[in-house]
C-alpha cells in the first residue's frame, strides 16, 4: 500500500484556503494526527478537523486533503475512527468547494468498504455514516448496505442501517416495503428508524397510527444530534411539521410540548399538562409562563402547582409565582403580595432577572391590568427602584408616592412622568437637575411633569445623527408635537434611496413612526412603515412594532397588507421567540394587534394616535427598573 502521505508536499498547499487562511499548515497538521503523543495527535485531530470542516463549511483545502485522509484510514490504527468521521462531514459539507468535496470523497472511498463489516461496532457506524453522507454517487453501494441489514445484530447499527437504506435508495417500492415490515421488528431502535422514514416521505396530515407508533418507541433512539445529511429530518420535527400529529404525539407522551408552542399557535392547552408534568427545575416553570397569557384566565387545573409555590427553594417560589400570575390563577395577586414582603430584592443567580420578585411585580400588573391595583399600591406604599414602572399603569398613585420616586431617581424617572402635573414641584426640580446632567428619561418625563421639553430636545439634537438609534428615535417621537424642532434631523432618515438594507428599512420605519407622532401626519409617514414591513424577510420585535404603529395611525397600506394578514391568520408561528424566558410569547400579541388593525382598516375607523401602547412607551413603562 501507499505510504499515506506520500506525495502531500507535493500539492501546492499554500495556493489554497481552509477555515483559518492559507493551507500550507495541513501536512504538519496531517503528520502530526500520527504522534506517538495522545495529547498531540488528539489536539491535532481537531485541529484538522476544524480546519477542513469548520461548523459545516468545506473549501479548497478540503478536498485536496480527502485522499491522505482516505489514505490515513486505510492504514488503520490510533484516530481511524475520528478519520472516517471527518471524511463524512467533508462529504456532508457546503460551500462553494462542496462538488469538489464530494466528488474526492466518492473517488477515495473504494478502498475503505472492507471497513463496514469490522470488528469494532464505531468503526462500522463510521462507515454507514461515511457511506451515507456521499449521497447519490453511494448508490452503488445500495447492495452493501443491504448485505449490512441483514448480517448486523447491533439494534443501534441495524437502525442507522435503516435510515441510510432510507435516505438512498431509489425505489419508492422498496424503501416502503422495507419499512413496513420494520415497524414490526424487535428492536425499538429499529422500529423508530423506520417510522422517522416512514414519516420523512409521508405528507401530513399523518395518519393516527404512524403517530402512534412514532410515539410508542421515540425515546427508543436519539436521531437528533444532527449527524445524518438531508434529506432526513428528526422524528421530533417531522412530527411537528403537522399539529395535530404534534397535538396527538404530546398527548402520548413524547417530549414536545414546548416546541409545540414554540411551532404552532393554539396549541396552549394541549402542552400545559406535559409541560406542568415535566417540572423538575425552577427554570421549567418559565416555558409554562410563556403561555398562560394564550389561555383563558383561570382554566388552567393549577393543583400540581402548590408545592412549588411553597417550595423551600426560594427561587422556585418565585418561578412558581410568576406561572401563576401569567396563568392568572385564583389567588395568585394574593402570592405576589407576599413575595413582596417575604424576598423583595430577590433575583435569581443563575437565570437573573427571568427569575426575580421586580419581574413577577410586573408581571402581575401586565396579566391583571386595573386588578393588580393592591400590587401597585404596595409599591406605592414601600417603593422599589426595580419596580416603580407599575406605577405607569397607575398613575394617581404614583403621584401620591412621589416624594419617595423622587429619591428613586433616575430609576423612577417614568413612574413620574406617568404622574405628570400631579407629581409636583419638587419632582419637576428633581427632574430637571437629572436632565441637565444628561438623564434622557428625566428630560422625557420632565415635559410631562412640568410641560418643558427644552431638555429633552437639546439631548436628542446631539444624539439624532445620520445612524439614530431605535431608542433616540422613539424618545424624539414621545414628546409628541414638542418635539417639532427634530424633525428636520429625523426627515433625513426616511428620504427615499434606491436601494435599503434590511437595517435601514427598519430605522426609516422607526423615523417615520417618531415623525407621525409628533406631526400627526400619516400620508407622508404610513407608506414607510408599511413598506418595511412589506418587505421584511423575518419578523421580531420591529416588525410587531411596525404593525402596532399602523394600528394607532389607523392605516393599513397595500404593500403591508400580505404581512399584516400572515400575522392575523397563520396556523403557525410567525413571530419568533427563541428563549421561554417567562414572557409571554411576542407572536400572541402579533397576532391581536394585526388582527385588530385589519379590523380598523376593513371598517375605516381610524385608532389615532393615543389608542394604542407602542412597544417603546410600554418598554420604558413596565419593564422600567
Amino acid at each position: 500500500m501507499t505510504e499515506p502521505l506520500e506525495g502531500v508536499d507535493a500539492v501546492d498547499w499554500a495556493a489554497l484556503d481552509h477555515a483559518y487562511g492559507p493551507a500550507d499548515d495541513v501536512p504538519d497538521m496531517l503528520r502530526a494526527t500520527l504522534s506517538a503523543d495522545a495529547d498531540e495527535r488528539e489536539a491535532a485531530c481537531d485541529d484538522l478537523f476544524s480546519s477542513l470542516c469548520h461548523q459545516g463549511d468545506v473549501y479548497g483545502a478540503t478536498a485536496a486533503a480527502v485522499p491522505f485522509v482516505a489514505r490515513l484510514a486505510e492504514a488503520g490504527g490510533e484516530g481511524l475512527v475520528r478519520r472516517l468521521w471527518l471524511l463524512a462531514a467533508a462529504a456532508d459539507g457546503h460551500g462553494p468547494e462542496r462538488e469538489a468535496v464530494g466528488r474526492a470523497v466518492a473517488g477515495a472511498l473504494p478502498p475503505l468498504l472492507r471497513l463496514a463489516a469490522d470488528d469494532d461496532s464505531a468503526v462500522r457506524e463510521a462507515m454507514v455514516q461515511l457511506v451515507t453522507a456521499t449521497g447519490p454517487r453511494a448508490v452503488p453501494l445500495l447492495p452493501l448496505l443491504r448485505a449490512r441489514l441483514d448480517g448486523e445484530r447491533d439494534p443501534e447499527l441495524r437502525a442507522h442501517l435503516v435510515t441510510a437504506l432510507g435516505l438512498l435508495d431509489v425505489s419508492d417500492t422498496a424503501r416502503t416495503a422495507r419499512n413496513t415490515a420494520l415497524l414490526s421488528a424487535p428492536e425499538p431502535p429499529v422500529r423508530r428508524a423506520a417510522v422517522t422514514d416512514v414519516l420523512r416521505t409521508a405528507e401530513p396530515p399523518f395518519p393516527d397510527e404512524l403517530v402512534d407508533a412514532a410515539a410508542a418507541v421515540f425515546a427508543a433512539a436519539d436521531d437528533e444530534g444532527g449527524v445524518w445529511p438531508r434529506p432526513h429530518v428528526p422524528l421530533a420535527q417531522r412530527l411537528l411539521d403537522d399539529r395535530e400529529a404534534a397535538r396527538r404525539a404530546v398527548s402520548l407522551g413524547v417530549p414536545i410540548a414546548q416546541r409545540l408552542t414554540d411551532v404552532w399557535r393554539d396549541c396552549e392547552a394541549d402542552a400545559l399538562p406535559a409541560l406542568a408534568a415535566g417540572v423538575g427545575h425552577r427554570y421549567d416553570l418559565l416555558p409554562i409562563a410563556r403561555i398562560g397569557p394564550a389561555l383563558e384566565p383561570g382554566t388552567a387545573d393549577a393543583s400540581w402547582l402548590e408545592p412549588y409555590l411553597g417550595a423551600a427553594d426560594p427561587g422556585m417560589r418565585v418561578a412558581a409565582a410568576l406561572a401563576a400570575v401569567r396563568l392568572r390563577l385564583p389567588g395568585s395577586l394574593e402570592r405576589v403580595l407576599a413575595l413582596m414582603d417575604e424576598l423583595p430584592d430577590y433575583e435569581d443567580a443563575d437565570f437573573g432577572t427571568r427569575i426575580a420578585t421586580a419581574t413577577v411585580v410586573r408581571a402581575a400588573v401586565e396579566s391583571w391590568g386595573d386588578a393588580a391595583e393592591p400590587v401597585a399600591a404596595q409599591v406605592a406604599a414601600a417603593p422599589r427602584a426595580r419596580w416603580t414602572g407599575v406605577l405607569r399603569a397607575f398613575p394617581e398613585l404614583a403621584a401620591g408616592s412621589a416624594d419617595a420616586l423622587v429619591a428613586l431617581l433616575p430609576a423612577s424617572a417614568r413612574a413620574l412622568g406617568a404622574a405628570g402635573p400631579a407629581a409636583g414641584r419638587e419632582a419637576a426640580r428633581a427632574l430637571r437637575s437629572r436632565a441637565e446632567r444628561g438623564d434622557l428619561a428625566s428630560a422625557l418625563a420632565l415635559a410631562r411633569v412640568a410641560g418643558d421639553a427644552s431638555p429633552a430636545v437639546a439631548l436628542l439634537r446631539g444624539r439624532l445623527g445620520a445612524e439614530p438609534a431605535t431608542d433616540d428615535l422613539a424618545a424624539a417621537g414621545a414628546l409628541g408635537a414638542a418635539g417639532a424642532p427634530l424633525v428636520p434631523l429625523i426627515e433625513p432618515v426616511i428620504a427615499p434611496r434606491a436601494e435599503r438594507r434590511p437595517g435601514a428599512r427598519a430605522a426609516a420605519a422607526g423615523a417615520a413612526a417618531a415623525l407621525w407622532r409628533i406631526t400627526g401626519r400619516p400620508d407622508t409617514t404610513a407608506p414607510v412603515v408599511a413598506g418595511a414591513l412589506g418587505r421584511a424577510r423575518g419578523f421580531g420585535e420591529p416588525q410587531v412594532e411596525q404593525v402596532r404603529v399602523l394600528l394607532a395611525m389607523g392605516v393599513l397600506p397595500d404593500p403591508a397588507r400580505p404581512a399584516v394578514e400572515r400575522l392575523a391568520h397563520s396556523e403557525r408561528r410567525v413571530v419568533t421567540h427563541l428563549f421561554p424566558d417567562g414572557e409571554p410569547h411576542i407572536d400572541t400579541e402579533a397576532r391581536a394587534v394585526a388582527r385588530r388593525l385589519l379590523a380598523v382598516a376593513d371598517t375605516g375607523r381610524e385608532a389615532g394616535p393615543g389608542s394604542v401602547t407602542t412597544a417603546p412607551e410600554a418598554v420604558a413603562g413596565a419593564r422600567s427598573g
